[in-house]
């Protein structure tokens, strides 16, 4: 609940800034603590930022602490809504019988977090005060970041705090009614019989009150740090920080040729998931699109696929520890079960399932680097007609540029299609123009990876279409 509530905050006021949310109460997170900043799977997701119990004057050589001088001001005054609701019907007709299946749910997050305000290290006195001082490398924190790749210091320079006591609340609603006769059972599950005309509802109602000058959000300077333990703060955006050893991606000629060089290298991916049989196609497109419908289920799906070093040793992932509701595991579940990972598995169906389910990581890491809105624009896109459209955009903007409208590939593109295309690509940093009897896709130089995120989505999508 805080952790959905920081990330809508954090979307609405820093869309595409430098504010991170915080993810749980129970991390201390005061001005020049130190975080660590983990470099991801797939190098284009957002990082994970692990606050430590340490400050920055503890990882110094020396016994001359540094004070910062910090400035408090107002910020804003938020209190936000987000929610939605679902509904389903499935009619099962038999030889003896007939089935009518309903499903209602509505969710509902209310952030009031109030008055805020922002505390701000002064960066250039802190600069002053760094001068000719080291790191102390023997530091244990220090040690087992260097050992771990991917990882990078940084120190809190400010953060949104709350001014009063304030509350998240979560409102869940779930309503099922079965018509005829059915037993549903599972080997961890107790047996359930619905007679005719059964109903099943379940109704939850979770406050979360946080306290006073809790850590909404905040952000970082990250450390660039030499062997000696000499370090430079990083002080513009698309600078970042590590240790001396990290090596450095070398930069592409143009947007585009970069992003025709990302997308072929996961080529691999795609393949997989066009490679299974059509039904299996058709059911996960299905059931992922429904996952689409709550950002909360993309996370969670997330966390149940993400630890692939252990997948890749044959274990398999399990939904105890997710914190999702009954619909949202049902939906999970459904997909897992698609790729045979519930079950005991040959060896080359495990093997199989492997390769799919990194590709299935792949789709939904980049489903969870998007905003709420595009999240939502881009399910009701999920079309096999529109997911072909949207490939074939992919394709333009990843080489020349442009297509004519009258390829075979562009048919579906009505006006109704047009305006949800042109916000979708608008809302990752590129832009969709007619001219004429051409269609003109073009990328907008803004940091960040929102386009090549946008067209792996689409390309995993339409993976999954493809002759369904």
């Amino acid at each position: 609940m805080f952790a959905t509530a920081t990330k809508n905050f954090v979307e609405e006021v820093d869309n595409g800034g430098l504010l991170i949310p915080a993810s749980s109460l129970n991390d201390t997170i005061a001005l020049l603590t130190v975080v660590v900043k983990h470099k991801r799977f797939w190098f284009w997701q957002k990082p994970k930022y692990l606050p430590t119990d340490f400050n920055f004057n503890d990882i110094l050589a020396g016994d001359k602490p540094i004070k910062p001088s910090v400035t408090t001001t107002d910020f804003i005054k938020y209190n936000g809504t987000y929610g939605g609701n679902i509904q389903e019907t499935v009619n099962a007709n038999f030889v003896h019988s007939n089935i009518t299946l309903e499903g209602k749910e509505s969710s509902k997050l209310q952030s009031s977090f109030g008055s805020l305000s922002k505390e701000e290290v002064d960066v250039q006195k802190l600069l002053r005060d760094s001068t000719d001082r080291i790191l102390d490398m023997s530091h244990g924190l220090v040690q087992q970041t260097k050992e771990k790749h991917r990882q990078v210091f940084g120190i809190v320079k400010e953060r949104i705090v709350t001014n009063q006591p304030c509350s998240v609340i979560e409102e869940v609603q779930q309503d099922g009614q079965c018509g005829g006769g059915l037993i549903l059972c599972g080997p961890k599950n107790p047996k359930v019989s619905l007679k005719e005309n059964g109903r099943l509802s379940k109704d939850s109602n979770v406050t979360m009150e946080i306290p006073i000058h809790a850590t909404i959000a905040y952000s970082l300077l990250e450390l660039e740090i030499k062997h000696d333990g000499r370090y430079e703060l990083c002080l513009m955006s698309d600078t970042s920080g590590g240790f001396e050893v990290d090596g450095r991606d070398p930069a592409c000629a143009s947007e585009n040729c970069r992003l025709r060089e990302e997308l072929e290298q996961l080529n691999d991916h795609f393949q997989h998931l066009s490679a299974l049989p059509v039904t299996t196609r058709s059911s996960l497109l299905q059931q992922i699109t429904k996952v689409m419908e709550d950002r909360g289920s993309i996370s969670s799906l997330q966390n149940v696929v993400k630890e692939l070093d252990q997948m890749l040793l044959g274990k398999r992932p399990a939904l105890g520890d997710v914190t999702t509701t009954h619909s949202q595991k049902q939906n999970i579940q459904a997909i897992l079960d698609l790729l045979e990972l519930s079950g005991q598995a040959e060896s080359a169906q495990a093997d199989q399932s492997t390769e799919v389910l990194i590709a299935l990581h792949l789709i939904t890491s980049a489903l969870d680097e998007m905003t709420y809105d595009c999240l939502a624009v881009l399910g009701m896109c999920c079309s096999l007609t529109v997911l072909q459209v949207l490939e074939q955009l992919v394709q333009c903007v990843s080489e020349k540029g442009e297509f004519p409208l009258s390829s075979a590939g562009l048919a579906a593109l009505t006006e109704d299609v047009y305006e949800k295309t042109e916000y979708l690509f608008a809302s990752s940093n590129m832009s969709l123009k007619r001219d004429g009897d051409t269609v003109k896709m073009e990328i907008n130089h803004q940091p960040g990876n929102r386009p090549l995120i946008l067209c792996i989505a689409i390309r995993g999508l339409a993976s999954l279409a493809q002759c369904v």
